[in-house]
């Protein structure tokens, strides 16, 4: 209805009426228009706006004279006032509506103070200037960048350059990754939302930094120094109450500042180098120490057991030296005769044996018992077998004129005992 009524007001004031533009008359009087050229009068237009109001509304023309029709154009000024403020109201109170999407929400004020939020969706609040309302993306992961815009290649000295605690200087370029927890904190306790994050960024990470060594930081303690530095940020921003939750943080580069980079690199690669000969070290005491306690552990046992041996040896002999005392106390002659018969025996088992005719007084020497019983048990070796004792015949004879000697005067002494 509203759109129909707008509609016939356009109409009404439409540049195609064809009393625009001409000059002001008494239709009435039946009087023509002094000029065709000019601007329309206003009274005329407004009686005329008025009329069809009344014939809109169901309302009478003037169709009298004079005085006779002022009240009727009275009476369709009130109704088209009506109109224009039932229109200008309704338009303002459309005006108070608004649509908040999907991951989204709304801050409404209420004389620039904070009223309520509001779901995603179709909202309504009341109209400008009572209330006004503020959408907020809290779904969005948004970034800020410390050290750098844009590409590592493109650094900011003034943020990356920072100071380790073993007084060195170092490059760092870093990302920060956030969303919004709270809006509200978000909209009232920021003035500069973006610039706030990013200050509290780089205050954490020289903080960390300056808590650690250079090394630390360069190599071994890179994802140690991006977890600290997000735990810092969060507790930063919760105690200002930005509605800020930090979601990563991410370590673009660490590097030494490019003037001593050279240096720096010829360094690394000296550390290097000790490294590697420690570790070299290290393998070879590795191999060597291990053999050395096996071998030391070996002879150890060795000496134990020899030593073993020769005690048990020693106490074996002194065991038998007093067994033979005692037999030899005993009966000392026997035990004389045994022992020389022992002894005779170990002799005589490793040397020649000859049997010689003593009694008859016939010096020929018999061959000897172990080769002629090796000539027994191998008959075929008996044309290349030595002769009894490899000498010649008279000093054959001699040796074992020596020996029967030997023997008598070793009988005489046992009858003498």
């Amino acid at each position: 209805m509203v759109v129909s009524i707008l509609k016939k007001m356009g109409a009404i004031f439409s540049l195609n009426d064809p009393k625009w533009g001409k000059g002001s008359g008494n239709d009435n009087d039946g009087k023509k228009p002094e000029s065709g050229n000019g601007p329309p009068d206003l009274e005329d237009l407004w009686k005329d706006f008025n009329q069809k109001l009344n014939a809109m509304f169901g309302g009478k023309g003037s169709g009298g004279s004079g005085n006779n029709g002022m009240p009727s154009d009275s009476n369709g000024a009130k109704w088209g006032a009506w109109l224009i403020l039932i229109i200008v109201v309704f338009l303002w109170l459309v005006s108070g509506s608004f649509v908040v999407q999907e991951g989204q929400t709304g801050v409404v004020l209420t004389f620039g103070k904070y009223s309520h939020e509001t779901p995603s969706g179709f909202n309504w609040r009341l109209p400008y200037p009572i209330q006004s309302h503020e959408i907020v993306n809290i779904s969005q992961v948004r970034t800020v960048e410390v050290g750098y815009t844009g590409t590592v290649k493109n650094k900011q000295p003034k943020e990356a350059l920072m100071l380790t605690d073993d007084e060195n200087i170092i490059d760092i370029q870093f990302a920060v990754q956030y969303k919004l927890k709270n809006a509200r904190d978000w909209v009232f306790n920021n003035r500069e939302q973006e610039s706030t994050v990013k200050q509290v960024a780089e205050s954490a990470i020289r903080e960390v930094v300056g808590r650690n060594k250079m090394d630390f930081v360069l190599y071994e303690g890179r994802e140690k120094v991006a977890l600290d530095v997000a735990q810092l940020m969060q507790r930063l921003l919760d105690s200002y109450n930005t509605g800020v939750q930090v979601t990563n943080v991410t370590m673009q580069g660490v590097q030494p500042p490019e003037q001593v980079q050279a240096a720096f690199d010829d360094a690394v690669k000296a550390g290097q180098d000790l490294e590697r000969q420690k570790n070299e070290g290290q393998a070879y005491a590795n191999d060597v120490i291990p053999k050395a306690r096996g071998a030391a552990a070996r002879l150890l046992e060795q000496s134990q057991a020899y030593q073993a041996q020769v005690i048990a040896s020693a106490e074996g002999n002194a065991s038998r030296f007093k067994q033979v005392l005692d037999e030899y106390q005993k009966a000392p002659a026997v035990t004389r005769d045994r022992m020389y018969l022992e002894t005779m025996q170990q002799i005589f088992t490793n040397t020649t044996k000859m049997m010689v005719d003593s009694k008859t007084g016939n010096n020929l020497i018999y061959l000897p018992l172990d080769k002629l019983i090796a000539q027994t048990v191998q008959p075929d070796t008996s044309a290349t077998a030595p002769k009894a004792v490899g000498l010649p015949p008279a000093q054959e004879v001699t040796n074992a004129n020596d020996l029967l000697h030997a023997r008598d005067a070793h009988a005489r002494d046992r009858e003498g005992r």
